[in-house]
């Protein structure tokens, strides 16, 4: 059964990227478009639309061309969207980078990538060196000034427009995901996948004139960059940045500039529910707060809408779908759902173990098709196979039922991996990181559900005989090489780990034993 959009289909509009996400600039050219959280730095659309162009001229006058590709390593500025967008104009590709990211988890991104620019802000410069050699990248341009880098503002030069571009065909951002399952890869997506999903949510996500919304989630995820940068830049929403969450910097910010959009993932909302904070601040210009990322329980979501006095509502998507394929339409929440399927798309729930389409209220594989569909995975075709068919049905590897309103809910997994404060968390990567350590013999990792973060990294260990790890040695072992939402929470040392067992079946036999011996 293909459950298609209640809602109408869209036009979608045959532009590049950023003149679609600057389409109300000339019209609004006094309005805030992005606000420094931290220094009440104001750029506003007409300021935000000249940078991006001397930006894009600059770039190219310093020997960037179509189809090169720059990385950028930054948190939450009014920058990033100069830079993201300038390079699009200059039509070339950005790849955007956790800035918290280790050297060679940097360096990997940018040789795969191709990435032969990048930029960083100060704190992040002498990681960024270290990153670059046996790179493309010469040169580390940083927002402002440090040593051994090069300023950003040497950059900006003549204005420029738009390089022609083939919309369907240019990929305009290679953000890396881990898809459903394995090591993080580039993932293709063109100025008509973003544009196309841009348009998707007119129907799911209305704004109104002088709305303000706070973007704390990184724009270097898709859910960032799409949602808290593009769509509300392309709807004259004023967006508020913050470089990292802090609760209580938050709640200020929604006293101080009334926003009415607050975007999170279900660890903010959990705060948002209990914290006593929270009743420090008047909160009352709050419209709606959208969580995404990772499923959000609905009694965690009622007890924070009673609180706050508005709506909190849900939304599902992934990287590969640019990234929203389901969304809950203002006015039409329904616990424990991540809304209807948005427009231009179409949604089949499928037995993972059949290949049958299944009805209303049966539990299957998500499978969707529609414009903000990925091109693919950066050279890795056996990857791309894997995710989409010779019909365009990319396969999510998450478990859901549609209801008969047309409401999808995610109830499971059948990809791997782990959900930490609604980032990815490949387990493959890191059991071949813990399988390089000299006393490691044998590894599995699983997520271990926790209220606070969603999941927990866990590792099973089996020693190498002789050998006697502790659970500090594995965790600074990990902590050393990878990102900090990646690394190891909890550590069981095991004597023997099934070898009978597919993964998917592995990880739930793992999963029941740790919390077996939590209960116990």
């Amino acid at each position: 059964m293909i459950h298609t959009s209640p809602l109408p289909d869209v036009e979608i509009p045959d532009l590049a990227l950023t003149e679609y996400v600057l389409r109300l600039a000339a019209k609004i050219p006094e309005r805030a478009a992005i606000i420094d959280g931290e220094s009440d730095r104001t750029v506003t659309f007409a300021a935000l639309a000249d940078q991006i162009a001397r930006f894009a001229g600059g770039l190219m006058a310093a020997g960037f061309a179509p189809g090169d590709t720059l990385a950028i390593a930054s948190p939450n500025i009014p920058e990033y969207a100069v830079v993201f967008h300038g390079t699009a104009v200059a039509g070339g590709t950005v790849t955007t980078v956790n800035p918290t990211y280790t050297a060679s988890e940097i360096r990997h991104q940018l040789q795969d990538s191709g990435a032969s620019w990048l930029v960083t802000v100060p704190p992040f410069v002498a990681t960024a060196l270290e990153a670059i050699e046996g790179t493309d990248v010469e040169t580390v341009h940083v927002v402002g000034e440090a040593e051994g880098a090069t300023p950003l503002a040497n950059l900006f030069g003549e204005p420029a427009v738009q390089q022609p571009v083939d919309p369907s065909g240019q990929i305009v951002v290679l953000p890396y995901s881990s898809g459903t399952t394995g090591l993080p890869k580039g993932v293709m997506l063109t100025h008509r996948n973003l544009v196309a999903n841009l348009c998707q949510c007119d129907h799911v996500m209305s704004f109104e004139d002088d709305e303000v919304a706070l973007a704390v989630l990184p724009f270097f995820h898709i859910y960032g960059m799409q949602v808290l940068m593009n769509l509300l830049l392309a709807n004259g929403v004023t967006v508020v940045t913050m470089t990292r969450f802090d609760m209580g910097q938050a709640l200020r910010l929604i006293e101080e500039h009334r926003i009415t959009r607050f975007y999170a993932v279900p660890p903010i909302v959990l705060g948002l529910a209990k914290s006593p904070v929270v009743d420090e601040f008047d909160l009352s210009s709050i419209k709606q707060v959208f969580s995404g990322a990772a499923p959000l329980g609905a009694e965690l979501a009622a007890e924070a809408s009673k609180r706050l006095g508005c709506e909190v509502i849900q939304g599902y998507g992934m990287t590969e779908l640019s990234p929203v394929s389901h969304c809950t339409v203002e006015g039409q929440f329904k616990a424990g759902t991540v809304g209807v399927t948005v427009s231009n798309t179409e949604t089949r729930i499928v037995d993972p173990e059949s290949g049958e389409d299944l009805g209303i209220d049966q539990d299957g594989e998500i499978w969707v098709r529609g414009p903000q569909v990925m091109v693919g995975y950066l050279n890795n075709q056996e990857a791309t196979d894997d995710t989409i068919d010779n019909d365009g049905w990319l396969h999510t590897g998450d478990i859901g039922r549609i209801d008969s309103d047309g409401h999808l809910a995610v109830v499971d997994r059948l990809k791997e991996l782990i959900k930490y404060n609604g980032f990815q968390v490949p387990p493959a990567e890191l059991e071949d990181l813990l399988l390089s350590h000299p006393d490691v013999v044998d590894v599995a990792v699983i997520g271990v559900p926790d209220e606070k973060v969603g999941e927990l990294p866990k590792a099973f260990i089996t020693p190498r005989p002789g050998t006697q790890p502790t659970i500090s040695d594995i965790q600074d072992f990990v902590a050393d090489q990878v990102a900090s939402y990646k690394q190891i929470r909890l550590v069981e040392l095991i004597d023997e780990i099934p070898k009978s067992a597919s993964g998917k079946i592995l990880r739930r036999l793992l999963r029941d034993r740790s919390v077996e011996s939590e209960s116990a």
